[in-house]
């Protein structure tokens, strides 16, 4: 048989695609590698969603979601222009990618040759989405890496004494995006941080704030306060609307007009509309929940720190840790074997660390008696073979 690989793209062929967490293919698993709200949506929302089952189900739904967009715009005191509805932010952010920012002609270039306009410059660690839309569109990737706190890096491109600074961010990239709370880290940034950002930048700069209703500060009037600025958020992690994917991003009308433009045509379900409206309308119900979130991750920062891991202070509904004793992927094992999953990603800056998502009470119960039991494995481990370390990696 003749084989269509021919057929497809280059580009495509050699792409690395985007991993999302794992989903649970049996019954019974804590799922703790997603970060999901733990909790489910409001009863209102719930009710809003069955009564939306009707007849409607054969009519396309708001091409572009215009009764959410004025309720959006009320509650962040901008006019609809100011917003754009997404199937999820995951699809804005791609859709930025191909509003702003040139593919390269011949679809490779060297980091240091790459043209501003072509220049997709975000974070490293951050989302790992980021350098796949940039591999999608044949732009380039330009990561910023973030030091050992994962702290806020140099803008502007010079450092002490006006020397470069290694991979500082390039005022002049078409697109810059900034994970914020960051993610896997959790690292808040503050808004001092990011407004300087934002005016050292002359590019598009996105401010994707998935995590921002765990956090202590957010953006979104840099969004209103400088044209080159958007700010993108979601109702799937905070909201409990992951299956239905709503995502929305402010900015200037002329940026948002451009990302209207390149959408799909109905991009965004109707029963996903009507949730998000219905959430919109029952907000302390969701503040209530954030609450919980936030007291069951400082409660379990304290627990895992006793237990001897090494805990990043985080603003969002996720932890990253260091485990103590065995390696941080033989930990993923030994969770998942008591049906615990978080998640480890295998960069070397990310390798000795797992991502752990703020479930519920006793979900969090559970994920710490599994991890005394398996730190007493590290113990008994450690006994036998002196304490070295030197098998870390791959277990």
């Amino acid at each position: 048989m003749k084989s269509v690989r021919p057929l497809i793209r280059p580009l495509v062929q050699r792409l690395e695609a985007y991993v999302p967490g794992e989903q649970p293919k049996v019954q019974g698993l804590i799922k703790l590698n997603t970060n999901e709200n733990p909790y489910p949506p409001s009863p209102a929302v719930l009710r809003a969603v069955k009564a939306g089952v009707d007849a409607r189900l054969r009519l396309y739904p708001n091409p572009t979601s215009d009764p959410l967009r004025r309720r959006l715009a009320r509650l962040h005191h901008c006019e609809p222009r100011n917003i754009v509805v997404g199937n999820g932010s995951d699809e804005l952010l791609a859709l930025a990618t191909r509003a702003f920012v040139e593919p390269l002609p011949d679809g490779r270039a060297s980091h240091a040759r790459l043209p501003h306009a072509s220049k997709v410059q975000f974070f490293t660690p951050s989302y790992s989405l980021y350098p796949v839309l940039a591999d999608i569109h044949s732009a380039g990737r330009a990561p910023v890496p973030l030091g050992p706190d994962f702290g806020f890096p140099t803008a502007g491109g010079s450092g002490r004494g006006g020397r470069r600074t290694a991979g500082a961010l390039d005022p002049d990239a078409a697109l810059t995006f900034v994970t914020t709370p960051n993610a896997p880290t959790g690292r808040g940034y503050s808004m001092r941080e990011l407004d300087a950002l934002c005016r050292s930048l002359r590019g598009v700069v996105v401010l994707d704030e998935a995590y921002v209703d765990f956090a202590d500060e957010h953006a979104l009037s840099l969004a209103l306060k400088y044209p080159h600025v958007l700010v993108t958020r979601t109702f799937s992690k905070a909201y409990a609307l992951c299956f239905q994917r709503v995502g929305y991003a402010v900015g200037h009308p002329d940026l948002i007009a451009a990302l209207h433009k390149i959408k799909d045509s109905y991009n965004v379900n109707g029963l996903g509309q009507l949730a998000a409206l219905a959430t919109l309308d029952d907000l302390p119900y969701y503040r209530a929940s954030f609450q919980r979130v936030r007291a069951t991750r400082a409660r379990l920062c304290a627990a895992l720190c006793d237990l001897g891991f090494e805990v990043f202070p985080s603003q969002a509904n996720f932890l990253l840790a260091r485990p103590p004793g065995l390696p941080a992927e033989r930990w993923l094992h030994e969770l998942r074997k008591r049906k615990i999953l978080v998640r480890w990603f295998s960069s070397p800056s990310l390798r000795d660390y797992l991502r752990i998502s703020v479930g519920s009470e006793t979900e969090t119960d559970a994920l710490l008696d599994a991890a005394r039991a398996i730190r007493t494995l590290g113990e008994k481990g450690a006994g036998r073979c002196g304490g070295s370390r030197a098998g870390r990696g791959k277990a």
